[in-house]
């Protein structure tokens, strides 16, 4: 899936020799979490909006240089990993680099969450089966084969819940031989935690799931 398409270039970076007072007017009019700072036009850092209480607006960013924060993505970087360096760092904004360290544009959070929820997944019929298994037991090769060797289509997966080393996985299949398909989960010692048809669930999912909120409340 492709992502480069969503690149921002119309969001500033300041200069390690900006005064913060810049940086205080960007956060002031946007509602982003972070914001990137160069130096000699190469990517230095990101300043977070969480700090903004303990600068000196009429300071230099030099002067926070060790505040910074350092991370980014790069523009071949795939969707998933930038769903995780979202989360990974409580940003609702990403910097992209290219080969030369110079910024390129931002991810914006909303943008990526949009198209993970616009895959099949989401958008294609199929039933929605959640099932746990020990962490160390599971894989998502042998739920494919499960699902496939029932004639079903294995349509997505994704986990959805890890507590005590057990591992909820939240997968979705075509409606044909769903019972089927739930019968072999069982007889490979997978616990059945939800199986369900109903469209309503899927929606339920997309809106309260742990895996969004994880990314939509940062």
């Amino acid at each position: 899936m492709q992502i480069q398409s969503h690149i921002i270039k119309n969001i500033p970076e300041f200069k390690i020799g900006d005064s913060f007072g810049k940086v205080l007017d960007f956060f002031k009019e946007n509602t982003y979490s972070h914001i990137a700072i160069t130096e000699k036009n190469r990517f230095l850092g990101v300043f977070s909006e969480n700090d903004v209480e303990i600068i000196d607006a009429a300071a230099k960013i030099e002067s926070y240089r060790y505040d910074l924060e350092t991370f980014f993505v790069r523009k071949n970087t795939n969707w998933l990993d930038v769903l995780e360096a979202f989360a990974r760092n409580e940003a609702n904004l990403l910097p992209i680099l290219d080969e030369n360290e110079e910024i390129i544009g931002y991810y914006d959070l909303t943008d990526i969450v949009s198209v993970f929820i616009d895959t099949p997944f989401f958008t294609d019929p199929g039933n929605i089966l959640v099932v746990a298994k020990g962490l160390k037991d599971y894989s998502f090769s042998e739920i494919a084969q499960i699902v496939e060797s029932n004639n079903a289509k294995f349509i997505g997966g994704l986990i959805t819940d890890i507590q005590n080393d057990v591992v909820q996985i939240t997968i979705k299949i075509s409606t044909t031989n769903f019972n089927d398909v739930v019968q072999t989960f069982r007889r490979y010692n997978y616990n059945i935690i939800f199986g369900n048809s109903d469209d309503q669930f899927l929606e339920d999912l997309k809106q309260r799931s742990d895996y969004l909120d994880k990314f939509l409340n940062v």
